[in-house]
């Protein structure tokens, strides 16, 4: 990824020890890009692939956050996805709804909550531009301390910067694991080995905005038992619930040792 220096421009000033980072949000909106997968889906592998290759095409964090959900209602054809949570096939469905979508599936990429399909083509460049010049409707805040063992410690704030907006919105927060693989058994994807970047596994929210404009939260994320933290971080949004609109979204990856 050549997010690195990129990143440094939406980071707070001010010391920090090792272990720990913290970022707030640019003025201007970000573009929450998630996609809808599945390891038993044998078309979602390019999708897959196009997720990770965000960043080396020049997508930086301030620009596009990007969230891979994987769903299960593809278990049942023969392999299990060891990533695939009820809740994010759930989502899908609730956005669906939302948005009038007559159907869900694989792979699907919602842009700032409503279906894009022309994820694959120059369409992409020209939305996330057009979302980029909208002044954000919300900052958010993010605190990250990756020295405890097993879970991240993770503070975050959010202010909405329109009061029409309190009733609907909600913040929400993930977790996430880059460069991670399977090699799958079963399937229509029998025999290949699928690499994966910014897994979901850890998902809060939807947390509301019920004492006025501004919302903390502070949580305990377990980590997956096998991840390398390093390889791990934290994405917050703020979304509107009745239409799904995203105000803003914030990506932090783990801070180095």
């Amino acid at each position: 990824m050549r997010w690195a220096p990129l990143l440094m421009g939406i980071l707070f000033s001010g010391q920090l020890m090792a272990g720990e980072c913290k970022a707030r949000s640019p003025e201007h909106t970000v573009a929450l890009v998630e996609l809808y997968t599945s390891e038993g889906c044998d078309s979602c592998p390019p999708a897959d692939r196009w997720l990770s290759s965000l960043g080396a095409k020049g997508y930086a964090p301030d620009q596009v956050v990007p969230l891979a959900l994987h769903v299960d209602y593809w278990d049942y054809i023969g392999w299990k996805d060891p990533y695939a949570q009820a809740r994010f096939s759930s989502r899908q469905r609730k956005l669906a709804q939302l948005t009038r979508s007559a159907i869900v599936y694989t792979p699907q990429v919602l842009l700032q909550g409503h279906d894009f399909r022309g994820w694959g083509g120059g369409g992409f460049e020209a939305a996330v531009k057009q979302i980029n010049a909208r002044p954000a409707r919300a900052a958010i805040e993010l605190r990250l301390d990756t020295r405890g063992k097993g879970a991240f410690q993770v503070e975050v704030g959010a202010d909405l910067k329109e009061a029409s907006q309190r009733s609907e919105a909600a913040l929400y927060v993930a977790t996430y694991e880059n460069k991670l693989s399977s090699k799958v058994q079963a399937g229509e994807n029998r025999g290949k080995t699928l690499p994966h970047d910014f897994v979901v596994f850890e998902w809060v929210g939807p947390i509301e905005f019920k004492a006025g404009l501004k919302v903390s939260e502070k949580r305990a994320l377990p980590l997956l038992p096998s991840a390398n933290p390093a390889h791990s971080g934290v994405v917050a949004f703020v979304q509107n619930r009745a239409n799904s609109e995203v105000l803003q979204a914030l990506l932090l990856p783990a801070c180095p040792d």
